[in-house]
């Protein structure tokens, strides 16, 4: 009886440590599978995030190929028609001043040649016109307003809003200022529109960017032009206050 008595005690008693054991050996394992299980779902997250990144990278290097892709073609638009407007800048030039008006001498009789008209505009390039102003008015933004006349004047070629269109192209150069460029647009409007509202005011800062540029006696036949040519216009006193000053 005392030995079973004993046996029941001790029994528990050698077992204790390896139960003990074996609880802490079942606590590891479940440690290490949460461990694991943390590992991989930071590895899937890290993928994750690592292709998103590729995917971002791709786009930029596309949206960077295309953004450089619509800069060269606005350039070649842009030297193709600054060009355009210097070979007929040139051939303007080389041909002879157009006759005076009916009725009016060769060294001016007080009238103005007689105004044209020219194409009115429809509603799509008088928006188009009314943008390029407030470009060059409000904004102050002359590089965009160079490259959407250039636009318009491909777009628009003849036309009373094209005139002033090339005249205003002169005056944004005449400002940034692109000399030898403001001189093309401005010839252009006093020589191949000379019949246009625009032309006495174009011819008169003609005379100015000539002045501009170092061009003293150019200047000054553009002045004496103007008041000949145009004597009542609004150009005409302004070239008279412009010779008065002693500036050519």
């Amino acid at each position: 009886m005392r030995r079973t008595l004993m046996a029941t005690v001790l029994l528990p008693l050698a077992f204790g440590p390896a139960g003990g054991a074996l609880a802490q050996s079942a606590t590891g394992t479940q440690s290490s599978a949460n461990n694991n299980q943390a590992t991989s779902e930071l590895f899937y997250m890290i993928q994750q995030l690592q292709g998103e990144v590729r995917r971002l990278q791709g786009e930029v290097e596309e949206q960077r190929h295309e953004i450089n892709r619509l800069k060269e073609q606005g350039r070649d638009r842009y030297i193709d028609l600054d060009q355009r407007i210097l070979d007929l800048s040139e051939k303007l030039s080389s041909q002879p001043a157009p006759a005076p008006a009916a009725g009016a001498s060769a060294a001016g009789s007080g009238s103005a040649p007689a105004v044209k008209e020219y194409r009115q505009p429809g509603p799509e390039e008088r928006k188009a016109y009314e943008e390029i102003q407030d470009l060059i008015r409000n904004q102050k933004n002359y590089d965009k307003a160079i490259s959407r006349i250039y636009e318009f004047l491909d777009k628009y070629p003849e036309g009373d809003l094209t005139v002033n269109a090339y005249y205003w192209l002169g005056e944004v150069y005449l400002v940034l200022p692109k000399l030898e460029q403001a001189k093309q647009a401005f010839t252009i409007v006093a020589t191949r529109f000379a019949d246009h509202r625009k032309a006495p005011d174009a011819l008169y800062k003609l005379g100015v960017t000539h002045d501009r540029l170092g061009e003293k006696a150019e200047a000054r036949r553009k002045m004496e032009a103007v008041i000949e040519n145009y004597p009542g216009s609004s150009a005409a006193e302004l070239a008279r206050k412009y010779l008065e000053s002693g500036k050519v």
